[in-house]
C-alpha cells in the first residue's frame, strides 16, 4: 500500500499548485489592508442600500412614517428647551438659545445614534454574516449612512429654526459642509471601534448608555461650554475644548448663528475637527480590519 503514498512534501505542494491555478484562498482568510479596502469600495452599493432599507424599515410600522425624521427631533427640542431653557435657565445669556439647543442637541443625537447602533452592528446581523461573504465593514458603515440620513433631514428642520428665530443666511453657512463631511468621518470611525467591541462583550450595549449621557453633559449640548470650563483648571478646560463633539458643535453654531461667540477660532476648531476626523477614522478602520475573520464565529 505505501508504494501509492504521494510524499507528504509533494502533496503539499501540488495542493497548494491546484488551489493557485483555480482562484482558491483560506476560506476566512483576512485580506491585506489595500484589499480590504477595495472590497469595501465596491460593496458601496451594498452599504447605501442596506442603510436605507433599515431607514425605511424602522418607520415601516408607524402611521406618520419617515415624517418622524423631523418630529423626533423637535419634540427632543422642546423637552429640552423646557427642563434647562426654562426650568433650570442656562439660556441666561446665550443670543438665540431656541436655535443654539437645536444645533447642539440635532449634533449629540448624530453621533449617539451612530455609537448605539454601531456597537450592535455585528453582534445584531450574525444571521446575515453567517449567511453571506462580504466585508463586514460594510454593517457599521451602513449604520453610519442610516444616521447621516437622519441628520440631513434634522437641518432641514434646523435651517427653518435658524431663519425664523431671526439669524440671517450668510456665507458661514457654507462651512457646514465641510463641517458635516468631517463630522461624518469621526462618527464613521467611532461606529467601526464600537461595531468591534460589540462583537466581542455584548454587555457594552448596557453600559453604552450611560457613556454618552456623560459625554452629552460634557459637550455644551444645553448650555455655553465655557460654564462648563470656567470652574476646571485650566489643563482640564483645555482637555474639554478639545472634546470632539464640542468641536463639531462648535463650528456648527459657528456657522449659523451670526452673533454666536467661539470657543476657539474657526480655524483652530478645524484643525481639531480634521484631526479627529482621520485619527479616529484611520483607527476605526483598522481597528475593525484586525478583527475580520473572527466577526460571525460563535
Amino acid at each position: 500500500m505505501s508504494q501509492f503514498a504521494i510524499p507528504d512534501q509533494l502533496g503539499r505542494s501540488t495542493l497548494r499548485d491546484l488551489a493557485v491555478r483555480h482562484g482558491l484562498a483560506v476560506a476566512a482568510q483576512r485580506p491585506s489592508l489595500g484589499a480590504y479596502a477595495g472590497q469595501l469600495w465596491r460593496y458601496r452599493h451594498f452599504v447605501t442600500t442596506y442603510a436605507n432599507a433599515k431607514l425605511v424599515a424602522s418607520y415601516g410600522t408607524s402611521r406618520l412614517g419617515r415624517l418622524w425624521q423631523v418630529l423626533t427631533p423637535l419634540t427632543n427640542a422642546a423637552v429640552y428647551f423646557l427642563i434647562f431653557g426654562v426650568v433650570l435657565n442656562t439660556r441666561a445669556g446665550v443670543t438665540n438659545f431656541v436655535a443654539y439647543l437645536c444645533i447642539g442637541l440635532f449634533a449629540f443625537n448624530y453621533t449617539q445614534s451612530v455609537a448605539m447602533n454601531g456597537i450592535q452592528a455585528i453582534s445584531g446581523n450574525l444571521g446575515l454574516i453567517r449567511a453571506l461573504k462580504f466585508p463586514r465593514a460594510s454593517l457599521p458603515l451602513a449604520a453610519t449612512v442610516t444616521q447621516l440620513q437622519h441628520l440631513l433631514a434634522s437641518m432641514v428642520v434646523l435651517v427653518v429654526i435658524v431663519l425664523v428665530t431671526g439669524e440671517p443666511v450668510t456665507l458661514q453657512w457654507l462651512l457646514v459642509i465641510p463641517t458635516i463631511l468631517l463630522f461624518t468621518m469621526f462618527n464613521a470611525g467611532l461606529s467601526l471601534i464600537l461595531a468591534r467591541l460589540g462583537a466581542k462583550a455584548s454587555d457594552l450595549r448596557q453600559v453604552l448608555p450611560f457613556v454618552m449621557r456623560t459625554w452629552m453633559y460634557g459637550s455644551g449640548v444645553f448650555y455655553s461650554v465655557d460654564v462648563f470650563t470656567d470652574h476646571l483648571p485650566s489643563p482640564v478646560a483645555a482637555v474639554v475644548q478639545a472634546n470632539p463633539l464640542v468641536v463639531f458643535i462648535e463650528l456648527l453654531r459657528g456657522a449659523f448663528l451670526a452673533g454666536s461667540e467661539r470657543m476657539l477660532p474657526t480655524g483652530q476648531l478645524f484643525i481639531y475637527a480634521s484631526g479627529w476626523s482621520m485619527i479616529i477614522a484611520v483607527l476605526g478602520f483598522v481597528y475593525f480590519w484586525q478583527g475580520e475573520q473572527g466577526y460571525g464565529r460563535g
